[in-house]
């Protein structure tokens, strides 16, 4: 996807003075980096103290470290699925090929690449992603817990590859900062996981190429932070990934003060992607995953080198892992709120892994659990590794006593019935700062799972370049269950990653403390002069769940939609819906009566326009089914809809 003159303008538009400064400073920067490329300081006597303490690898569970040795031993065969394709060429990888689409990016200067042009270089998120170099923590860590050198040797064989295939400002992996801040993550845990081979100091610190490359990653991340309306999840990375490389690889002049700015940025820019309450204000349930891994990665860095951190940024971090502990459902599954990327901080697991599992595990390792917490019984291989470095301390903060429900900042409400069902509501702002760029225009929309199933569903993300179609279709007001007016969105896109406007939502009331029925209403001026209003009621004894929209104003077009989780079948009959699922060999089932002024139509993986479909994972889609009721609202009208559960 190429961006159109308007895009920019667009883009612009939401900049503020000094953002606008700051990108014109780094213009010029490119300009004169082009032609002044200097080397890298010679270092010499360099050492890598930052290792594991004695018996941290003993302390991996044998069932994590078995899931973990069969992963690397795919790697070793060449094998490896990113974003759903699947890859057999990781024995000897390109490392600027597109595998989807057999297009290659250029190894000219890196800030000439047009990335976000598919046509030009292919899917950039299949170029980018096996260069984050997470298969190599991987491999790495299979050798720390086997000592077997395959694993050791493959892990060198590619970063010497990398190395020799991208030299600094050379290509598409010296463009973006989360992608360098990541990869310098990685490479302090290779060479961490490698430490017990004797091939490790030959490979890092008395490798002149490899020295080079730490002090060009640093060096870049130190000239092009980013910024201002950007300044999301991905400073977060760069400076996550910047300090933990000027802690572990602190061989250069510059170490000092890479690491101090680094710290410095890292805690203000953690402060502000997080609500106090410690959801993320992206308001992308996966990012919060990925902002609090790398946030543990760092913290684990500063604690192993004896480095003092602000303790706001623990703060953080602790209500972040409280947050988390209180919003996920009882199988531990997050909401799906948001786009999700199926990025990941650092990666030591194999698959099968539970990553909010793990979350939680290092998270009670890190600041100790509380009694309303969720009971975590999945091991992990990150949780011992991470947990072995950080200093365990709980900040002097109040702690929630029993589990929040509702997050008042970010406008999010969990009501749940008898153990097993569970309902968030999405009262919040769009998204974060002026683009919102990982937000959907999903204001008032629920995701209700019975058991970890997924009922009425959050249908996910699913692609960011090269498909625009679908890109609009799952951020979409009609990709969520919610009601849409006139055929248009809540807010209003101006490309992939930017909102030009925002829908402003508010809470109404909410009251999760009675017994037997639990109430939740919110509204947004999405439409105006129209105003969407929706109430929520959760009947906990009868685990019957009742929905009412509201529309006042002028006469408009509506369309409800319902969007079923892939698992759930649906018997459509005028206004009422059958469901029925297999869970863990059992048969569920539930009712859906929709509004009876609405005309139903059942939908299920249709193509033109998209509808009826499910996102498990970035790059992934599957057919589901989407119930869609169209008619209009004059006035004043409401639209009740109810789900009982059955058996």
């Amino acid at each position: 996807m190429t961006m159109s003159a308007g895009w920019y303008l667009r883009r612009l538009s939401r900049m503020g003075p000094q953002e606008i400064a700051g990108r014109a400073g780094d213009a010029a920067r490119r300009r004169r980096w082009r032609t002044a490329r200097p080397a890298a300081p010679a270092v010499t006597g360099a050492r890598f103290t930052a290792v594991l303490p004695a018996g941290t690898i003993a302390a991996i569970p044998p069932d994590a470290a078995k899931r973990l040795v069969a992963d690397a031993d795919r790697l070793l065969d060449g094998h490896a699925e990113y974003f759903g394709v699947a890859r057999d060429d990781l024995t000897d990888p390109d490392w600027s090929r597109d595998p989807k689409t057999g297009r290659r990016a250029s190894a000219g200067y890196a800030f000439d690449v047009p990335y976000r042009d598919e046509d030009t270089v292919g899917d950039i998120k299949q170029i980018w992603e096996p260069s984050r170099h997470q298969h190599l923590t991987r491999l790495a860590a299979a050798y720390a817990v086997t000592g077997d050198e395959r694993y050791a040797e493959r892990a060198a064989d590619h970063l010497r590859s990398w190395w020799a295939a991208n030299p600094p400002l050379r290509g598409v992996h010296w463009i973006s900062g989360i992608e360098l801040g990541i990869r310098l993550l990685s490479w302090v845990w290779v060479r961490r996981l490698l430490d017990g081979w004797s091939g490790a100091g030959a490979l890092f610190e008395d490798n002149p190429v490899a020295v080079g490359q730490i002090w060009h990653h640093q060096r870049w991340l130190a000239a092009f932070p980013s910024r201002g309306s950007s300044a999301n999840n991905h400073v977060i990375a760069e400076t996550a990934g910047q300090y933990a490389s000027a802690c572990a690889f602190d061989w250069f002049p510059d170490s000092p003060r890479w690491r101090e700015n680094a710290l410095r940025s890292l805690d203000r820019n953690l402060r502000a992607n997080t609500f106090h309450s410690g959801l993320n204000r992206e308001l992308a349930s996966e990012y919060h995953g990925l902002v609090l891994e790398l946030g543990l990665a760092a913290l684990a860095e500063a604690d192993a080198a004896g480095r003092p951190v602000p303790a706001t940024l623990r703060i953080v971090l602790l209500r972040m892992t409280d947050a988390l502990a209180a919003v996920v459902d009882n199988r531990l599954r997050s909401p799906r709120q948001g786009d999700a990327d199926d990025g990941h901080g650092l990666i030591v697991d194999g698959a099968g892994t539970d990553r909010w599992a793990s979350l939680l595990a290092t998270g009670d390792a890190a600041f100790g659990r509380l009694d309303w917490w969720p009971e975590v019984t999945a091991t992990d291989v990150r949780t011992p590794l991470l947990a072995a470095l950080i200093h365990r301390a709980t900040p002097a903060v109040t702690r929630p006593r029993t589990r929040p429900a509702h997050f008042a900042d970010a406008g999010t409400t969990v009501l749940r019935g008898p153990e097993k069902l569970w309902v968030r509501c999405d009262g919040g702002p769009h998204g974060f700062l002026s683009i919102a760029a990982h937000a959907h225009a999903d204001a008032l929309s629920v995701e209700v799972r019975h058991d970890g199933v997924d009922v009425l569903a959050d249908p996910g993300t699913f692609c960011y370049h090269g498909e625009p179609e679908w890109r609009r279709y799952f951020r979409s007001t009609l990709g969520h269950n919610t009601l849409e007016l006139d055929g248009t969105d809540q807010s209003a896109s101006g490309g992939p990653f930017l909102w030009t406007r925002h829908a402003r939502t508010r809470v109404l009331d909410v009251d999760t403390s009675a017994d037997g029925v639990a109430r939740w209403s919110a509204e947004h001026d999405g439409y105006q002069p129209s105003v969407h209003r929706r109430r929520v009621e959760l009947t906990t004894a009868t685990e019957e769940l009742r929905l009412v929209d509201e529309v006042r104003g002028p006469r408009r077009d509506v369309r409800l939609a319902f969007h079923l989780g892939p698992a759930v079948a649906a018997d459509l009959v005028g206004g009422r819906a059958v469901l029925t699922w297999i869970h863990e060999g059992e048969g569920r089932s539930a009712v859906l009566d929709l509004p009876g002024q609405l005309s139903w139509r059942a939908h299920r993986g249709e193509s033109d326009p998209p509808l009826g479909w499910y996102s498990p994972g970035f790059g992934r889609k599957e057919p589901t089914t989407t119930l869609v009721g169209t008619g209009s609202a004059d006035g004043a009208a409401d639209f009740t809809t109810v789900l009982r559960f059955r058996g």
